[in-house]
């Protein structure tokens, strides 16, 4: 008589995680190549000028014949939306702290919060560089506007969402003010917090990139600009390209600072996160 036996069967260390990956990402990568190749399909077909839209090849050249100017104003600007997005980003925390600790400050600036929301940025920026110059500092003041008010909203939302019969228990049991904080306050703020410095990150080199179309010595936004000047679309397009590589890589920095400060947040998510 033979008795078949079930053994588990083998896996490679890290399948499981390659095969999330391109599950997450390998659509979006397909529909992405895709795009690109109906778009350099349209321009051939179409005989379309390459100063109203250049073919992904012509930007690629572009690319290469501009590759030894384009890591300064990568590095500028990257620069100028890290700073922003630090000081947006401390910003927004220390106010949403002031918010939900005093009732009445809440009440008074949170509307005017909500209102400068309604500024313009394209309209504030030239205003900034005449009131700071053409050095990073006008740059940095757009990048942390566009920043600091998703970090201030998310946050304060959190707190103020935090469990108040937890709270309450620790107080009973003589719990201090920074005991609370570090046991509810901060755990119950935290996710809220990534989840408004990612969004903030998402604009952040868009922020960085308005200021400098106003005025700047160096920077993608000044590359776009003489690039627009001169009539060279397929170096906008890569101007354009950069600019959002940039985003993508901040973005995805900060999902993974988030990973790492709250594993707490994606336990069970498995796939989804």
């Amino acid at each position: 008589m033979t008795v078949a036996i079930d053994l588990p069967r083998a896996r490679l260390p890290g399948a499981g995680s390659a095969g999330r990956f391109l599950a997450n990402y390998l659509p979006a990568t397909l529909l992405l190549v895709a795009l690109v190749g109906f778009w350099e399909a349209w321009v051939q077909v179409r005989n379309t000028p390459s100063y109203v839209l250049p073919a992904p090849s012509l930007v690629w050249e572009a690319f290469l014949r501009t590759r030894g100017t384009l890591p300064g104003h990568t590095l500028t600007t990257l620069n100028e939306s890290l700073l922003g997005l630090g000081i947006g980003a401390l910003a927004g925390v220390a106010l949403a702290s002031l918010m939900t600790s005093v009732a009445i400050v809440r009440r008074v600036l949170y509307p005017l919060m909500i209102v400068s929301q309604t500024i313009p940025m394209i309209v504030l920026a030239p205003l900034l560089t005449i009131w700071f110059g053409f050095g990073i500092e006008p740059k940095v003041v757009v990048v942390l506007l566009v920043t600091f008010f998703p970090v201030l909203v998310s946050t304060t939302e959190a707190l103020l969402g935090a469990d108040r019969n937890l709270i309450a228990l620790l107080q009973s049991m003589g719990a201090t003010r920074l005991q609370t904080l570090r046991y509810v306050l901060l755990p119950s703020a935290l996710p809220g917090f990534f989840a408004g410095l990612r969004i903030a990150a998402a604009y952040a080199v868009t922020g960085a990139v308005i200021a400098e179309l106003m005025g700047a010595q160096s920077g993608l936004g000044l590359y776009i600009t003489r690039s627009n000047s001169a009539f060279r679309t397929d170096q906008v397009f890569v101007g354009i390209v950069l600019v959002a590589l940039l985003s993508l890589a901040l973005f995805a920095a900060v999902h993974i600072i988030n990973r790492l400060a709250t594993p707490w947040a994606f336990a069970g998510k498995g796939d989804n996160s």
